[in-house]
């Protein structure tokens, strides 16, 4: 299982196999896109009417505001024709192209005119549609003809007894089909030769529908699915968001802590100093008075070992020492023997920020704790190795297996590796998990570094 961005481009997938040579006339495929070939031609002539009338009403009445308010609703309603040309691609064409990103009304009137008439996905649509105008007569009409001529001349030999006749060249009627001034297909051989010509054009026919319906996957792909760049807004949107509300779930969850756990204890606390000091003042048992002192400094003692906790969970102060350090200090505090490989180039020259060491000490913590509270595992490796502009952080352990990624529940704090995965993608990291049933688990995530540079990875004995 991969969890990692989505793809960087619109996309195309094969739905259904390809048919061989010899049954190509026949399968479903063939006839699919022939349809397609058919419905957009029906839909072209509307289609360049409207990206027509966008242009010219946007280049001759946009001076006006009434007229850019049309013009740009024209602009923004190219997008529903990108989305029945999508639909016809993945329904006849088995072609999955993503929609581009939806449209976002931005304050202001102004604002809001010049998102209209700019937006790119409906300006990509109505190219699309200027583009595939002469592309659809085209197509339609060499398919159709290789089609409606194999299949006539296929059958030639049943319906040419009912043409009329015609005189020739050299004065004799003659009942067929005439190619040149005195050649007739009415005889025998040249009946079987037109035969077999209409079994070439036949088989001819879906490898030239194909072609075509190509570039309409590839215009399809190219201008009515979603950009780079839009991916990368989308992208870095979503990633932003998800880590502005598990900072504020991790924020909540320690005050929740704080309040709950060791506001109480020290609360607990003040009340035994009180209640001590109560009875040395009043003269009272003095051995009471010390087991009450007693309690309360064992109660300071694990409200502080809780505040170290908390501070260790928010940032561990062994990264002040290097991530190597860190690492070696979780190994060694934790509840199965770790083995901890750190490539010495990872620090050095600081190829990780300190934000990108937390997120990559604090991945590593949650495998191993899950290693050896989920998986039942003996024992985990870590890695750290740095590999061109990129470190790469490996965790395996030898549990059960059978881990998977858990979509968040909806209260903002995204526990577990669906946790880890939204750091990761926060900092344009990638999350790679393979975790069989039965083990071993394997989880790789890859950070960018904060500096170009070639490492030295270290060698992965698991």
């Amino acid at each position: 299982m991969t969890v990692d961005r989505p793809g960087a481009g619109p996309t195309t997938r094969p739905a259904r196999r390809d048919p061989g040579f010899l049954t190509a006339p026949f399968a479903s495929r063939t006839w699919r896109e022939q349809a397609y070939l058919a419905l957009v031609l029906l839909l072209a002539p509307f289609a360049f009417t409207y990206a027509v009338l966008t242009v010219s009403l946007a280049a001759g009445i946009a001076v006006t505001v009434v007229g850019l308010v049309v013009a740009g609703a024209l602009v923004l309603g190219g997008r529903g024709w990108g989305a029945v040309h999508r639909g016809l691609a993945r329904e006849l064409l088995d072609v999955d192209v993503d929609a581009p990103a939806p449209y976002t009304r931005p304050r202001g009137f102004w604002r809001t005119v010049g998102s209209l008439i700019g937006d790119p996905a409906g300006w990509r649509a109505l190219l699309f549609m200027i583009v595939t105008f002469p592309l659809t007569v085209l197509s339609f009409v060499v398919s159709i003809t290789f089609l409606a001529t194999g299949l006539g001349l296929i059958t030639y030999g049943i319906w040419f007894r009912f043409l009329p006749e015609q005189t020739g060249a050299d004065g004799e009627l003659h009942r067929g089909a005439q190619l040149g001034s005195s050649y007739f297909l009415d005889t025998p051989p040249r009946i079987l030769l037109g035969m077999l010509a209409g079994v070439v054009l036949l088989y001819c026919w879906p490898w030239i529908t194909r072609t075509f319906t190509l570039l309409y996957r590839v215009l399809t792909a190219a201008l009515l699915g979603p950009t780079q760049a839009g991916l990368r807004v989308a992208e870095l949107e979503r990633s932003r968001t998800g880590a502005v509300d598990d900072a504020d779930a991790r924020l909540r969850s320690i005050e929740r802590d704080l309040h709950d756990g060791t506001q109480a204890r020290l609360v607990a606390v003040a009340m035994q100093l009180g209640e001590a000091r109560e009875h040395l003042a009043e003269g009272g048992d003095v051995a009471q008075a010390a087991e009450l002192l007693e309690t309360a400094h064992t109660s300071t003692k694990d409200a502080l070992t809780e505040l170290r906790e908390l501070a260790r969970g928010i940032h561990p102060p062994a990264l002040d020492s290097g991530l190597a350090v860190a690492l070696e200090t979780l190994a060694a505090r934790s509840a199965l023997p770790v083995t901890v490989d750190v490539d010495p180039a990872v620090e050095a020259g600081g190829r990780l920020a300190p934000a990108q060491e937390s997120i990559a000490y604090f991945t590593v913590a949650e495998l191993v704790t899950n290693a050896a509270k989920h998986a039942r595992a003996t024992a985990a490796y870590v890695l750290v190795e740095a590999l061109g502009e990129t470190v790469r952080i490996r965790v395996r352990d030898d549990g059960r297996g059978g881990a998977h990624v858990v979509p968040p529940d909806g209260s903002g704090l995204r526990s577990g590796l669906a946790g880890l995965v939204e750091r990761v993608r926060s900092v344009d990291g990638t999350f790679d998990l393979s975790s069989p049933v039965g083990g071993p688990t394997v989880v790789t995530v890859t950070l960018p570094t904060t500096l170009p540079g070639t490492g030295t990875g270290a060698a992965d004995p698991a």
